[in-house]
């Protein structure tokens, strides 16, 4: 059994921040913050260049209607990080990152420039603007109140503040993607799970949501056989200890639609052998309610960013998945601003994570890595998220979702995409959609 003893990793991680405190208001935005909140001009020695838009337009080789290719191709490599020269980097790195280095041999870090390629469409900017001075807490922090469409507190005071703003991103209107998942055996076999995925984004859409519910999500288990069939529904709430998700499940041997009140908190994620809980799911999502959020601060850091050869046409599933952890020659990483965030589990309230922490890049509110610690305090998971660009409607999301569990040496990774269509971001439906009646329906078809 791997085990890391984080005992001191506290004081070290408070010691590491060097960035200089600036008296931010929302009169920054648009200005000295873009209109994310982060910082628009680059670091002093130049290794994180200024923001000037990020991608507003694709690449002259990609076709509309087929999957992004790499706006950088000629991009080489500037260093690689290993566990032999991880000590001369280690205060631009995650903890999780450090543990992987040191859990596994054969994995490293392959360090490209630093791309600040993340934009949004206009409307969101405006309105992430707006929210800086309209946005407030709701219910100790178990809500949000009087933001839309954009994320709430571009500025934020309180890591759960910042936890919001990942929680309600944008990642278009309404999507449709059929992804794979694979849960590899610590020799790296494994068996691809196919799953459609449908989402209504309600909090994003032009005059944000009418109510309390932020999502709709549909979610269908296509492939192997024996999966195949079972359908997952969830409407999504914004304050989930006020009105709590609603979820209901299609199980193909019964032909039944029922309540899933537990697709929830640390309850097992979908065909995931176990390894990843539901509120892993995009990293982290889910209600805040059971941890305390502490805002440690913002620090430049290398993070995975940029992955287009995770998500390349040409990369097959079989060029990623291997034993231990994904192939790393195929991921990216880059040095960037982003805000650290530590959440310790309340007392008396339970959760197989202890403490978790977050790395949430500042440009996109993206969680990119996160550590996961057990009651022990010893590090047990680590996620990393792989995102691009999306060129059909100009977002920053994941392409590809892993984590690890460095006691089993085992992984799931979610998001394998490359032979699949390219995600449609221009999707039409409507709320009766993702009704439990659709749900029968879709069941017996």
């Amino acid at each position: 059994m791997f085990r890391m003893k984080t005992a001191l990793l506290g004081g070290a991680i408070a010691l590491a921040f060097s960035l200089p405190a600036l008296a931010q208001t929302a009169a920054d935005l648009g200005k000295t913050l873009t209109p994310m909140g982060a910082i628009k001009a680059g670091n002093a020695d130049g290794t994180i260049p200024e923001w000037t838009g990020g991608i507003t337009k694709p690449p002259a080789n990609w076709q509309p209607g087929t999957i992004e290719v790499d706006p950088f191709p000629d991009d080489k490599i500037k260093f690689t990080i290993t566990a032999a020269n991880m000590a001369q980097y280690q205060d631009k790195l995650p903890e999780g990152l450090k543990a992987m280095l040191k859990r596994y041999p054969t994995y490293k870090m392959n360090v490209y420039p630093t791309r600040r390629s993340a934009s949004y469409p206009e409307r969101i900017y405006k309105e992430t603007i707006a929210n800086a001075t309209r946005a407030k807490l709701a219910d100790g922090g178990n809500g949000v109140e009087g933001a839309k469409e954009g994320v709430p507190f571009p500025i934020p005071k309180e890591g759960v503040e910042a936890v919001w703003n990942h929680l309600l991103r944008y990642r278009g209107e309404a999507t449709e993607r059929t992804v794979g998942q694979a849960n590899p055996q610590t020799d790296g076999s494994y068996t691809l799970i196919t799953l459609k995925e449908q989402v209504k984004y309600l909090y994003q859409a032009p005059g944000g949501a009418p109510a309390n519910t932020s999502l709709y999500f549909l979610q269908e288990v296509t492939s192997p056989a024996r999966l195949a069939g079972e359908i997952l529904l969830v409407h999504e709430t914004i304050n989930q200890v006020k009105e709590p998700r609603s979820a209901w499940t299609y199980n193909p041997g019964q032909r039944r639609v029922r309540r899933a009140p537990n697709v929830a908190y640390d309850n097992p994620g979908t065909a995931s052998d176990g390894l990843r809980t539901t509120d892993n799911f995009d990293i982290y999502s889910g209600a805040p309610d059971r941890y305390d959020w502490k805002l440690i601060g913002r620090k430049e850091m290398y993070v995975p960013y940029n992955s287009y050869k995770l998500h390349a046409k040409e990369t097959k599933y079989d060029d990623i998945i291997k034993a231990g952890h994904i192939n790393q020659d195929l991921a990216r990483y880059e040095l960037h601003r982003v805000w650290v965030v530590e959440a310790t589990l309340k007392p008396g309230t339970s959760h197989i994570y202890a403490k978790r922490r977050f790395y949430i890049d500042e440009d996109t509110w993206q969680i990119v890595v996160a550590d996961h610690l057990d009651a022990r305090g010893e590090m047990w998971r680590v996620a990393e998220s792989h995102g691009v660009n999306y060129y059909s409607m100009p977002t920053y999301w994941s392409t590809l979702d892993v984590l690890y569990d460095l006691q089993s040496g085992r992984y799931t990774a979610l998001g394998l995409d490359n032979q699949e269509a390219p995600y449609k971001f221009d999707s039409k439906f409507t709320d009766a959609d993702f009704s439990p009646d659709s749900l029968r329906r879709a069941g017996v078809r």
